[in-house]
């Protein structure tokens, strides 16, 4: 979502908070802003709507902001219309506190009416000036700047993530966090806090994550972390494993092309350092039999994407361990009364591992008692510390806001955990298991014989990027597959799009079927794919065009039915999402570059979702 990044140290800070937010562009955003305490004492504040582009001029034309502490902010707006005002940072109304915020505070309405009869005046609409000014109005009771930190904390409830500045104390920062990212980075030339790691790879790779509750005092020399009681803490640094040039777009045109291109390399990092002798070995998991002791019912736990991930995992694992899975989107979750205890394990699958509604349900998972294991990309993220066990990815960052690679490696991971689980529960036959384990040392091989025919996408997306409706369909697996790449086409290109389980166009769906509708259909799921033949017959002689994917094996039989086919490797019916769903993405990617979409970067949408 936002994006925060702040500076102190012994150089100019706005070269350094422009840089950093250039690099937390990819998380979605409407307006952009910088805070920046002089010397002297005095807090300067440029805010603009628009892209960072837009600063970056209007910092060029007046006097330069000078300081070596500062403050930055991407905003996607939540609380009052993308505009100048709404804008980060938002400063008191006496101009001697700045705030940068990612969040939502709940109670702000109740905090606002109480300041409003204090005599306060608001400037914006935003729930994020709530704080600077109930900020400084603690400031002027106690004249104690951390006490007054303290006492806006006990008053505000919600999410979130801020980056403070006191132009009484030009030479600091603070930091505050609870339910939202934020981390610390050391640097030779001073020290930082940013919303995600990107922003800080240019100049660090030594990090420590903050966690709910914690307080941050940064200086160019010292970084000083307090408990809520105020105590100090030794928190652990850890080194980060990614090279700047992962977040660069290295030629491409887009992140999402590169993403794209990178899953074969991604994969075979999820993969391979996890097979060993013809096994699946999962070492993070010390004792998977008491892991599934007393489990009768798993609950597969996600948003958006990885959603669509757990809906794979539900068809591969019911079969697999022979016990009930429910894949459940995660802001639904406690609201249905999820039958957890002991006997409930919940797989969290999420790609930054600070997903809001995602950390919600693993609390309440854990609160009533049920085992948690999370899928995650992102070492050292909320949801990674707080769960029972932890699965990474290792997929490196993912820039574009449509994900790719990520999905792709959490698939895989959690078919693999699947198998390995039904191997070590005696549920899986020999000789399946060894069948799969050969096809997993080939996957990524594979699927870079996929991403071999680009042209093949180009030519077919020329001839349907202009439709304005899209239906997607499939049985199974594939129906889940449709679900993602139907969710992919509307993420950029912003066409209106569906997915149907091909099995009940008869009971509705087939209505909206008319002469020149675009149908993808989806047909790699070897046991139903004569099912889905018949399928493609009946939207056909409705007038659809059709556009499918399938396997070596069934090109024939599908693509004799259909106006273009993509063909895939065939593989082990467990693994065929992985393959089938990078023709999608490239369908996807390429109509939205035919209609001109901002593809890194769709309107409305935000990376990294840490709001309910």
């Amino acid at each position: 979502m936002c994006g925060i990044i702040g500076f102190a140290g012994n150089t100019e800070a706005v070269p350094i908070l422009l840089d950093g937010l250039e690099r937390l562009e990819y998380r979605g955003y409407d307006s952009a802003g910088v805070a920046v305490a002089s010397p002297e004492g005095r807090l300067q504040v440029k805010k603009c709507k628009g892209r960072l582009g837009v600063l970056r001029e209007a910092l060029a034309a007046q006097k330069p902001l000078t300081g070596q502490v500062g403050i930055g902010h991407t905003r996607w707006a939540t609380h009052g219309e993308p505009n100048d005002v709404n804008a980060h940072p938002h400063v008191s109304q006496s101009g001697k506190l700045a705030v940068v915020h990612n969040g939502i505070i709940e109670n702000y309405l109740e905090i606002k009416q109480s300041l409003l009869h204090k005599g306060v005046v608001f400037a914006s609409d935003t729930d994020t000036e709530v704080i600077v000014q109930l900020l400084e109005y603690y400031y002027k009771k106690s004249s104690n700047l951390m006490d007054a930190v303290y006492e806006v904390l006990n008053r505000i409830k919600g999410a979130y993530a801020m980056g403070i500045l006191c132009s009484d104390f030009p030479e600091q920062l603070i930091a505050v966090r609870k339910d939202a990212p934020l981390l610390i980075g050391y640097g030779a030339d001073g020290n930082y806090i940013a919303s995600d790691v990107t922003a800080l790879l240019a100049h660090t790779r030594t990090v420590t994550y903050m966690e709910d509750d914690e307080v941050a005092v940064v200086t160019a020399d010292h970084v000083q972390i307090l408990g809520r009681d105020g105590c100090f803490l030794e928190k652990e640094k850890h080194q980060i494993q990614w090279d700047v040039s992962a977040a660069e777009k290295g030629g491409y045109a887009h992140f999402m092309l590169k993403e794209i291109m990178e899953q074969p390399e991604a994969v075979r990092r999820t993969i391979q350092p996890r097979l060993a002798d013809g096994e699946i070995v999962f070492e993070e998991l010390e004792d998977e039999r008491d892991l599934m002791k007393g489990i009768s019912r798993i609950y597969l736990v996600a948003c958006g994407s990885a959603y669509h991930v757990g809906m794979i995992g539900k068809y591969a694992l019911e079969r697999l361990l022979g016990i009930p899975v429910e894949a459940c989107l995660a802001s639904e979750f406690r609201y249905s009364g999820p039958l957890l205890g002991e006997s409930a394990l919940v797989i969290v699958i999420s790609q930054s591992g600070e997903t809001l509604d995602s950390m919600a349900a693993l609390r309440e998972a854990k609160r009533r008692g049920s085992k948690v294991l999370s899928i995650v990309n992102v070492m050292g993220s909320s949801i990674a510390r707080e769960s029972d066990h932890v699965l990474y990815t290792w997929a490196g960052p993912e820039i574009a806001v449509a994900t790719t690679k990520a999905y792709t490696t959490q698939t895989v991971l959690l078919l693999m955990l699947g198998v390995y689980l039904a191997r070590r529960l005696d549920r899986i036959g020999n000789g399946e298991y060894q069948e799969i384990v050969r096809e997993l040392h080939g996957l990524h091989e594979r699927i870079g014989m996929v991403l071999k025919n680009l042209e093949l996408y180009q030519k077919t997306v020329a001839r349907y990027f202009n439709h304005d409706s899209v239906f997607y369909i499939g049985r199974n697996q594939d129906y889940a597959l449709g679900m993602e790449g139907s969710l992919k086409l509307k993420e950029i290109s912003y066409i209106h799009s569906e997915s149907y389980a091909a099995g009940e166009l008869k009971h509705g769906t087939i209505s909206l079927i008319e002469p020149g509708t675009l149908v993808v259909a989806l047909a790699a799921y070897e046991p139903l794919v004569e099912k889905m033949r018949s399928n493609i017959v009946e939207v056909r002689s409705r007038g659809a065009e059709v556009v499918a994917m399938t396997t070596e094996e069934t090109r024939d039989m599908i693509g004799s039915q259909a106006s273009e086919v993509f063909v895939i490797p065939k593989t082990h019916t467990l693994l065929q999402p992985v393959l089938g769903v990078v023709p999608l993405q490239l369908f996807a990617y390429y109509i939205a570059l035919n209609r001109g979409c901002d593809i890194d970067k769709p309107r409305n949408l935000a990376k990294s979702v840490t709001v309910e």
